[in-house]
C-alpha cells in the first residue's frame, strides 16, 4: 500500500466516522455515493472499523458499537434525529404531575427544552438531564444511587428504589435497541433495572428511539412491548422501516 492510499483511507474513514455520528448508521450504497467509492471500498472500510471498535457492522451497513458509553460521548451520536425526536416528544408531556426521563442523551435533549414547565416534576437518574432540566422552568428530582462510570448514570438499589418512590404520568426512556420480539434492550443489566423501576410506576411509557436502532438488539432486555404505549422516532409513522412495530405500539 502506497502511503497515499493509506492517507486517503484514513480520510474515508475518518468522514465514515462523522457520517455515524451525522446519521446515527452508515448505509453501505449511500455512504459510497457521498465518498464517491465504490460499496466494496466501504465494506472493507467498516470490516477495519469494525476490528478497531469504532462501529459494529449490520445487515446493509454499521451502527455505533456496542456497550456502555459516556453521557457526553453519546450525546453527539445522531444529533440531529435526536433533535426531532425530543420535538415530537415535547407534545406528550403533560403540563402538570411528574414524569420520568432515564439517563439517555435522547431524553437529555427534552431535559434540555421543557420550557416554562413550572407545574411540572422531572425525575431522573442521570446527572447531566438533572442539570439540563434545572436550567427550565420545570423542578427536576435526581433519585440517587451508584454512579456508573461507564455510562454516567445513577443505577443500583438505591436508585431503584428511588425510581419507584413517585408515580409518573409518563415515563420517556430511550434504548440500546429495539426488537419486534424481544422489545427494547441496554447495554447493561443495571439500567435496563433502573427503566423498569420507573416504567413499573408509570401511567404510560413513551419509548424514543433514532432509527438505527430499529430491529436491533442489545444485551440486557428492558421493557416489553406490553410496557410502552408509544414509540417515538425521527421518522414518520408512515416510513416502512417502522412497519415491523406497527401493530405493537402507536407510533409518532
Amino acid at each position: 500500500m502506497t502511503m497515499a492510499s493509506s492517507v486517503d483511507g484514513e480520510h474515508r474513514r475518518a468522514r465514515l466516522v462523522a457520517i455515524l455520528e451525522r446519521d446515527g448508521g452508515i448505509k453501505h450504497e449511500a455512504a459510497a455515493t457521498e465518498l464517491g467509492v465504490s460499496a466494496m471500498t466501504i465494506r472493507r472500510d467498516l470490516a477495519e472499523m469494525e476490528a478497531a471498535g469504532l462501529v459494529r457492522r449490520v445487515r446493509g451497513g454499521a451502527i455505533a458499537p456496542s456497550g456502555p458509553r459516556p453521557f457526553r460521548e453519546r450525546s453527539s451520536v445522531n444529533a440531529r434525529a435526536k433533535s426531532v425526536i425530543a420535538e415530537k416528544a415535547l407534545r406528550l408531556l403533560p403540563a402538570s404531575g411528574a414524569v420520568a426521563l432515564d439517563a439517555s442523551s435522547t431524553t437529555g435533549r427534552i431535559a434540555a427544552t421543557l420550557g416554562e414547565r413550572t407545574e411540572l416534576i422531572v425525575a431522573t437518574n442521570s446527572w447531566e438531564n438533572f442539570t439540563a432540566a434545572r436550567n427550565t422552568g420545570a423542578h427536576p428530582v435526581l433519585i440517587g444511587g451508584e454512579l456508573e462510570e461507564a455510562t454516567d448514570s445513577f443505577v443500583g438499589p438505591l436508585a431503584c428504589r428511588g425510581a419507584a418512590s413517585m408515580l409518573y404520568r409518563r415515563f420517556f426512556a430511550s434504548a440500546s435497541a429495539v426488537d419486534p420480539i424481544h422489545g427494547t434492550s441496554d447495554v447493561t443489566l443495571a439500567e435496563a433495572q433502573v427503566k423498569r423501576e420507573f416504567a413499573g410506576a408509570a401511567d404510560e411509557t413513551v419509548v424514543c428511539v433514532d432509527a438505527s436502532k430499529l430491529e436491533q438488539r442489545d444485551v440486557a432486555v428492558c421493557l416489553a412491548w406490553s410496557e410502552v404505549t408509544i414509540m417515538v422516532t425521527e421518522l414518520s409513522p408512515e416510513d416502512p422501516r417502522l412497519d415491523p412495530f406497527r401493530d405493537l405500539v402507536d407510533l409518532v
